[in-house]
């Protein structure tokens, strides 16, 4: 095996499970490999936020001067993008070597590990080797059982919290609470950015030792229309920029980032301006992403109820638009009636999307499953094979004072991204 490919292809076929969680497999390989870091590491756990958090973290620690290495999963287009080393994309032949001692290391007594389990391993392994001053680790699923766990934390991040892979993790708040607190270390700051957080991550966090900053106890911000403060242990902040991602909840994300950043003051000091720049630099795809142009061009990969709700109040935020074309595609095991019924109120027209995954839901069962709502909208709806085909159509359809939203699973975002924005017809360049 001698390309990224040819690994991934491998990685597939060790287990039979694409998600099985449990840490031994990956304690076994990882004591093998000796993994650990230098340097100080912040682990980042929750339902949603976890991905802006980390792009806001690495955008501060870089303004900074720190130099960085972030895990994120899964990848819009290219699987490179799951580690940034200084703030770029992980280059193939860099991952190549990381991955053939994860291999020597499984096999040595054959361990089944899998396609995550492999590549988060490889990705670790890269990031423990490339001299950074702090690491950045998302978590992929839950907390406690994630192979992203089998490295202790000094600063733990949990974000928002709501129901999401419960077949893994539990179909309540409290339940899923736990298993993220999974994360948290004896000692370490453990920062919770959910403003209204489970009584369990409090509980575990109290009864572990763990140093625990909650939102609007040990760190608040606030607001207004031009600028934000925000305010933790002795330390304040105002007349700050809204970061550049957008959406409402991201001041959550970024006061829970400011809270980690002054916990680990001591060990990775960042000035007033570094979190200034960094703020207003961010930069993550797929999160309520404009593409400009006309028509106005929506992506965000909210594939659970409480990230659509977040998403549909940021559409609302955005002014008066004619007409919202919906282009939709999801997983078979997300809360699907929810995400359409969250989402109905705000779409004219809808374009259903098969994905090229066998754990999506096919666009004829979104179709059946968006026609069964007792109370939905009298709208037109197609279905479509394939992201892009979706795209196509909407933007066949839509006039140019109007809105298209793509939105849905990694795989309906990362398709359009992959192929780009169809050509605009005739009507849309006047």
């Amino acid at each position: 095996m001698d390309n990224l490919s040819d690994w991934l292809a491998h990685c597939e076929r060790l287990h039979p499970k694409n998600i099985a969680l449990g840490l031994d497999r990956v304690e076994q390989v990882a004591a093998r490999l000796g993994l650990r870091f230098e340097c100080p590491v912040i682990t980042v756990a929750g339902t949603n936020g976890k991905g802006s958090t980390c792009a806001m973290l690495e955008a501060i620690a870089l303004q900074a001067g720190w130099r960085t290495g972030v895990y994120t999963s899964p990848h819009l287009v290219q699987f490179e993008e799951r580690c940034r080393i200084a703030g770029e994309s992980a280059r193939e032949q860099d991952l190549l070597p990381h991955f053939e001692r994860v291999e020597a290391a499984r096999a040595l007594d054959d361990v089944a590990l899998t396609y995550f389990e492999f590549t988060t391993l490889a990705i670790l392994s890269l990031m423990a080797a490339s001299r950074l001053d702090v690491a950045i680790l998302e978590v992929g699923l839950g907390g406690r059982l994630d192979a992203v766990n089998v490295i202790d934390t000094d600063c733990a991040i949990i974000t928002s919290i709501d129901v999401d892979h419960a077949e893994f993790l539990g179909s309540d708040r409290e339940t899923i609470g736990r298993e993220k607190a999974g994360i948290l270390r004896p000692g370490k700051p453990a920062v919770v950015s959910d403003p209204m957080p489970p009584h369990s991550v409090v509980q575990h966090a109290e009864a572990l030792g763990a140093d625990l900053w909650l939102l609007g106890r040990d760190f608040n911000f606030s607001g207004d229309k031009q600028q934000w403060a925000w305010a933790g242990r002795g330390r304040r902040y105002a007349g700050l920029g809204y970061p550049a991602l957008r959406g409402a909840n991201q001041l959550l994300n970024a006061s829970g980032v400011l809270a980690a950043l002054d916990a680990l003051r001591q060990r990775l000091p960042v000035t007033a301006q570094a979190i200034r720049n960094g703020l207003a630099m961010v930069d993550l795809a797929g999160r309520f992403q404009i593409i400009p142009g006309q028509p106005a061009l929506v992506l965000d990969v909210a594939h659970n109820p409480h990230a659509v709700a977040a998403l549909a109040a940021n559409l609302d935020a955005m002014g008066f638009y004619p007409a919202t074309h919906g282009v939709f595609g999801a997983m078979a095991d997300k809360d699907l009636a929810a995400m359409l019924a969250k989402m109905g109120p705000l779409v004219d027209r809808w374009y259903f999307t098969d994905l090229p995954t066998p754990r999506a839901a096919s666009a004829q069962a979104l179709l059946a499953q968006w026609q069964a709502m007792p109370q939905r909208r009298d709208v037109s709806a197609s279905t479509h094979t394939s992201p892009q085909d979706a795209l196509q159509a909407a933007v066949a359809a839509a006039e140019p004072t109007d809105r298209i939203l793509v939105f849905g699973s990694f795989f309906t975002v990362g398709s359009v991204l992959t192929h780009g924005v169809p050509r605009l017809s005739s009507k849309h360049l006047g």
